[in-house]
């Protein structure tokens, strides 16, 4: 059966990747055209964007990386943001 959930229940939800990192919360949802687009995820105490993100306080993940929202939100592991440093040059 197919479970209905209204939008601003998802604020302050848990959000995990598909590899069951701690990802943050829902800050709020970005809609256009009364579809749902995105998901502004902020940054929280000992997630992984804090670790990655540093002094950034979140990003916005597409809906079509979400891949299942129940009691948490569950995302795809491609919606980690990548940034390693690049390679330094040896002197």
């Amino acid at each position: 059966m197919l479970k209905v959930k209204n939008v601003t229940d998802l604020y302050d939800m848990r959000v995990f990747t598909d590899l069951g990192d701690y990802f943050g919360d829902v800050e709020e949802s970005i809609i256009a055209a009364n579809k749902v687009f995105g998901w502004k995820v902020k940054a929280t105490k000992n997630s992984f964007l804090s670790k990655v993100l540093g002094g950034a306080k979140g990003v916005i993940v597409p809906h079509h990386m979400v891949k299942a929202i129940g009691d948490v939100v569950i995302i795809s592991k491609a919606a980690i943001p990548n940034y390693e440093e690049a390679p330094r040059e040896e002197q």
